[in-house]
């Protein structure tokens, strides 16, 4: 059979077809990441489940193509397999977003923990094991194609590993450097699938085999032209249709939206709201307000220049508050994604004065020696704070670019009263850096606000130049701070770079949070069924 098909008498089509196999798989892997993150978040136990459901149909894949091979050694059928993962990877961009949002809303009246993990799994073996398995017969094919004796076969099958993993390689960094942030997630599947669709039409045309024996080409061609017109469309939020702003960048799903009062950013679409800023030019009641009590806790009311450094910029929200009500700051900001420095720009009014730097927030204090009055970090990454920027270390690392009566004041989300949650985590982490740490509750909101110092009068310093305070609206906004801050008792919980549960630790409280939200639906879909509840929607 394999006589017959003079196309595969050529070694290089052959490892041809194992390198853009190879660079495929990577490529749907990335952009399996991409897809799920507006839903489910791209911390780590998403990539674990990625990277796990992968394993197991490219092992299944293996295993069926070798034995597929040995009974029945046509290369044809393997091209058609390659024609069928093309068009299910094409169809991705078009019903993908629609089959997790289905998951999702069966799970979520049926699943009372680990939510994220029994969908995520479960949309991930739905849309991409089928694909990858297919793509995963392609190796023992070929080396079944490939070798004609034994005499040279482990250097062909080297070459094929070789092919197969540097197309891998290129298939990472294509679609995370250069396709994701041109076009998209969308487009980016339709290109990988349109290469192994080319494969395979190369494949039947040179071996010039019959239209009758091959239906799966042309029906395939028809179904991937039937994707690219549908799929292209890069909207993760399809039931929204009023968004300012919709994109990608290589770290962040983006969105802005906005209304009479208000813009928002979010980078997560089931589960996030990153940023809000208020139209209105005045103090908002928000975090941000809360988080200006630092400056007074360091003398800004004394001091000719205040020094503060932004972790975690965002959209500038903190800063935009900072420079309308004081005169006397010099604020940086550090911010990963350029992307959200440009929306900051455009959509949130970041101040011109502010200048921020494109860079890891750690990684920043690493390479500079500058001090600050004021170090705010606001460094949170879909559920939960990145690992690196929640540790003793780095905390250290903050209290080291901090002067002598310098605060640092951490934004912390998901607040709980839950014995072992994340923020009592990052409070003992900072209590063990620093003598003197106070929380504060925002009033309507789930986050919490904390105020660390290795210097003892800082709160005598914040009392004292409160009363400085000749605007009466920030003068009350810093005595309701007071009258709610409180001074935070340390535990024994503690993160370190070596083991820093935080992904864990999000997921739990989005489980609570899931709960306490569906509570009510659940009870009616649990008395009335299917019918009540949609009667109810």
């Amino acid at each position: 059979m394999v006589e017959s098909r003079p196309i595969l008498k050529n070694k290089i089509y052959l490892y041809l077809t194992e390198f853009f196999a190879g660079m495929s798989v990577m490529a749907v892997e990335l952009g399996a990441s991409r897809l799920l993150a507006p839903y489910f978040s791209s911390s780590q136990i998403v990539w674990t489940i990625i990277i796990g459901t992968i394993m197991i149909a490219m092992a299944l894949g293996n295993i069926y193509g070798g034995r597929s091979a040995d009974k029945n050694p046509n290369p044809d059928k393997l091209y058609g397999r390659i024609i069928i993962a093309a068009v299910w990877i094409a169809a991705i961009p078009v019903v993908g977003k629609y089959i997790i949002l289905g998951i999702s809303a069966v799970l979520i009246f049926t699943v009372n923990s680990n939510f994220l993990v029994v969908a995520g799994f479960a949309a991930c073996m739905v849309i991409f094991v089928f694909p990858l398995f297919l793509l995963g017969t392609v190796t023992p094919s070929l080396v079944k194609f490939t070798v004609d004796n034994l005499d040279d076969n482990g250097r062909l099958v080297g070459n094929l590993n070789a092919s197969n993993t540097i197309g891998s390689i290129i298939g990472t960094f294509v679609p995370t450097f250069i396709s994701i942030p041109a076009v998209g997630t969308s487009v980016t599947f339709l290109i990988f699938a349109g290469i192994l669709l080319a494969l395979s039409i190369i494949y039947f045309v040179s071996s010039k085999v019959s239209i009758g024996k091959i239906k799966k080409l042309p029906v395939g061609i028809f179904l991937f032209v039937l994707c690219c017109v549908f799929g292209h469309d890069n909207s993760f939020a399809f039931w929204q249709d009023d968004l300012t702003y919709e994109g990608e960048s290589i770290y962040n799903y983006l969105q802005v939206y906005e209304n009479e009062e208000e813009v928002v950013l979010s980078t997560n679409v089931l589960f996030g709201v990153q940023s809000v800023y208020q139209k209105e030019k005045g103090l908002t009641g928000m975090y941000y307000d809360y988080a200006m009590a630092a400056p007074y806790m360091t003398g800004v009311k004394e001091k000719e220049k205040l020094k503060v450094l932004i972790l975690g910029n965002g959209t500038g929200t903190y800063a935009t508050q900072c420079v309308r009500y004081f005169d006397n700051m010099d604020i940086s900001g550090v911010e990963i994604d350029q992307k959200i420095t440009d929306l900051a720009v455009k959509y949130f009014e970041l101040p011109d004065d502010v200048e921020v730097t494109t860079y890891d927030g750690r990684a920043y204090l690493n390479a500079i020696d500058d001090q600050y009055d004021v170090i705010m970090v606001d460094a949170y990454q879909d559920i939960t704070i990145p690992f690196q920027m929640s540790s003793v270390e780095f905390f250290t690392l903050v209290k080291e670019h901090l002067t002598e009566d310098g605060v640092m004041v951490v934004n912390m989300n998901m607040r709980s009263n839950e014995e072992g949650n994340i923020n009592q985590y990052l409070a003992d982490t900072i209590s063990n850096v620093f003598c003197e740490v106070y929380t504060v509750d925002v009033a309507g909101s789930t986050n919490r606000e904390l105020f660390a110092s290795n210097h003892t009068d800082m709160m005598n310093c914040f009392q004292k130049n409160v009363t400085m305070e000749e605007n009466p609206e920030l003068l009350s906004m810093m005595e309701r701070v007071e009258e709610h801050l409180t001074a935070y008792e340390a535990g024994d919980y503690l993160m370190s770079d070596d083991k820093a549960p935080v992904e864990l630790l999000g997921m739990k409280m989005i489980d609570a949070l899931i709960q306490s939200e569906v509570a009510y639906y659940r009870d009616i879909y649990e008395e009335g069924g299917i019918e009540a509840l949609l009667q109810q929607l």
